[in-house]
């Protein structure tokens, strides 16, 4: 479900809510989440120009994934993975998806990306930039992509 933007540190995100009908995300989590990008921003993990999206995703009861991806190096997606379990204090990163290498060695191992259900988020702001990228990049196609966002049912 579409949100409203989020300027963090230079940076514009489309916000989305992935969650089941009925069980929406809790608004002081959603806040939360929004207060910890705002801080990410003023650290340097988001910079100046970035523009990309995030999903903060409702995964059953009480657990929440905040997926950040941004576009750099103008057609390469870039992703933090965060989460929220319980009674947390704030949100963490989510070790698991970045697992040290196995055998020592600089190759990268497997890692988890998006779920299905992200996915067809994903894959509708992978269209959207897609126009970006081949139109002129002006203000106006910069409002289009701000407003070209995924709702309904995915």
């Amino acid at each position: 479900m579409p949100q409203p933007p989020l300027a963090a540190g230079g940076a514009l995100l489309k916000f989305y809510h992935l969650e089941r009908p009925g069980e929406p995300v809790p608004e002081d989590l959603a806040a939360e989440a929004r207060g910890m990008l705002a801080w990410a921003g003023g650290e340097g993990t988001l910079g100046a120009g970035d523009h990309g999206f995030v999903l903060l995703h409702r995964c059953g009861a009480d657990f929440h994934f905040l997926l950040v991806s941004v576009w750099r190096g103008a057609n390469e997606v870039w992703e933090a993975v965060w989460h929220h379990q319980g009674a947390m204090a704030g949100f963490a990163p989510f070790a698991p998806a970045y697992p040290e290498s196995p055998n020592g060695l600089d190759a990268a191992p497997l890692r988890p990306t998006f779920c299905v259900w992200e996915l067809a988020i994903v894959a509708h702001e992978a269209l959207a930039w897609g126009r970006l990228l081949a139109s002129d990049r002006g203000e106006a196609d910069l409002a289009r992509w701000r407003a070209d966002m995924l709702a309904g049912a995915v």
